[in-house]
């Protein structure tokens, strides 16, 4: 069983308050948990409220919220007005179909200034101890955070993906091993701290506290992957507006995780331009006509845009407009190849590429995928849930529930934390990233 994204601080929160946002007991006496996530992207927020009941293992869809718009630009605020007020309508709607109120959420973060880095951590075992303990697992995790970090950046993720023991390496779980130095080899992911305080303070501004920002395609992973997907190796897309987020898994852990700079904007910016028309109507183009490859259009399928808006008279070719989404798509895509090229996995992920996001859904957008990656391509829908599933069965709400899931699990970490000492805890945080 590999090991879960994980911060210490989390915990010390949990210690130093003693709040908890996401537990409250109902009429029976029985515990019910909460969590909400809201998905900020750069042309809609959503938001979703899971409830799941004292021994249920799925949580339930009881609330949702979608606004058009965000103040967002690339993953960053550019519009503090504008994004409060859509993120306030979105809880506030997602409130209203839950009767559940919502004090803190789970809150994606992407945009191109998150990076990530492999780091290492290492401490010396105890002598007379003929066992590794969880304390001391979660102690050399601690050291893997320790990572140098520039003033204007802070950390937002450490994964282990294996530890090592004298020398040994692959170790999944070192817990009950002999040894006298245990290391960890960790995913650390960064952002920006302006970036990430501006978006914080919005979020505040919009009336709710921010449990933990989870960076986007992570979120949507733990959505729409199965456990074997991960395994064999996959990488997930997360084809937002501004950008791409990227996530890559093999044998059951994190390999890698990217922001490309290339969205489904980018695809509207060059409609608009090639057939000389406003952004709104291009993207309304896109979204009825548009294709991803041109090759099952003729030359005689039209489109007439006075249809559309009766300021225009141009009647264009569906299959150059295909031509265009399809020369963006290419762009990306070598991105993504590129991206796996530079960390050894181009052509080497068993279980193929999976996308997610609104702008996955682009007729023709699997075929592209797995013509340019030389991989199998699937569109990711979420799986494992109750309640509203039809309302949701859409791979652009991959990460909003992605994020109500990551919030259960890490409640599961915090309600362990309160009740018991830190050691007993371990296994709760090994299961937030792999189940």
């Amino acid at each position: 069983m590999g090991w879960t994204c994980f911060n210490i601080e989390i915990l010390k929160q949990v210690q130093d308050d003693g709040r908890n946002y996401f537990s409250r007991k109902v009429s029976n006496g029985m515990k019910e948990k909460i969590s909400v996530g809201i998905d900020i992207g750069d042309s809609q927020v959503v938001t979703v409220i899971g409830h799941r009941a004292e021994g249920e293992t799925h949580p339930s869809v009881v609330g949702v919220g979608i606004r058009e718009g965000s103040g967002m630009r690339r993953g960053v605020v550019t519009d503090v007005e504008e994004a409060v007020a859509a993120i306030s309508g979105s809880v506030e709607d997602a409130e209203r179909m839950a009767g559940l109120p919502v004090e803190a959420v789970y809150v994606s973060i992407s945009g191109e200034h998150v990076s990530s880095t492999n780091n290492k951590g290492l401490i010396a075992l105890a002598r007379g101890r003929d066992e590794i303990t969880q304390e001391e697992v979660m102690r050399v995790i601690e050291t893997a955070q320790s990572v140098t970090v520039p003033p204007n950046r802070e950390i937002l993720h450490v994964i282990p993906r294996m530890f090592i023991v004298d020398g040994q390496e692959g170790i999944k779980d070192p817990v009950g091993m002999s040894g006298n130095r245990l290391e960890v080899d960790a995913h650390v992911v960064t952002g920006a701290s302006p970036f990430i305080k501006n978006l914080r303070r919005t979020v505040e501004q919009a009336g709710v506290a921010v449990a933990s920002f989870v960076l986007s395609p992570l979120a949507a992973s733990k959505s729409v992957l199965s456990k074997k997907s991960k395994e064999l190796g996959v990488v997930l897309l997360d084809i937002g507006a501004g950008t791409t987020g990227l996530v890559v898994f093999e044998e059951g852990d994190i390999y890698h995780s990217a922001v490309i700079p290339v969205g489904s904007a980018h695809i509207t910016s060059d409609v608009a331009l090639g057939l000389r028309i406003g952004l709104d109507l291009a993207e309304r183009v896109k979204v009825e006509y548009g294709m991803a490859s041109p090759i099952t259009l003729s030359d005689n399928d039209k489109i007439d845009l006075s249809r559309m808006d009766r300021d225009e008279e141009q009647v264009i070719s569906r299959r150059y407009v295909a031509e265009i989404i399809e020369a963006r798509l290419a762009e990306l895509f070598n991105m993504v190849k590129l991206e796996l090229r530079r960390v050894g996995r181009d052509g080497m992920l068993p279980a193929g590429a999976v996308l997610v996001g609104g702008g996955a859904k682009l007729p023709g957008m699997v075929e592209s995928a797995k013509e340019h990656l030389g991989l199998p391509a699937q569109l990711g829908f979420p799986v494992e849930l109750k309640g509203m599933v039809d309302k949701l069965d859409d791979p652009r709400f991959a990460t909003s529930i992605g994020l109500m899931l990551w919030g259960m699990d890490e409640e599961d970490v915090r309600t362990a934390f309160s009740a018991v000492d830190i050691g007993s805890i371990v296994s709760k945080i090994k299961s937030i990233f792999t189940k």
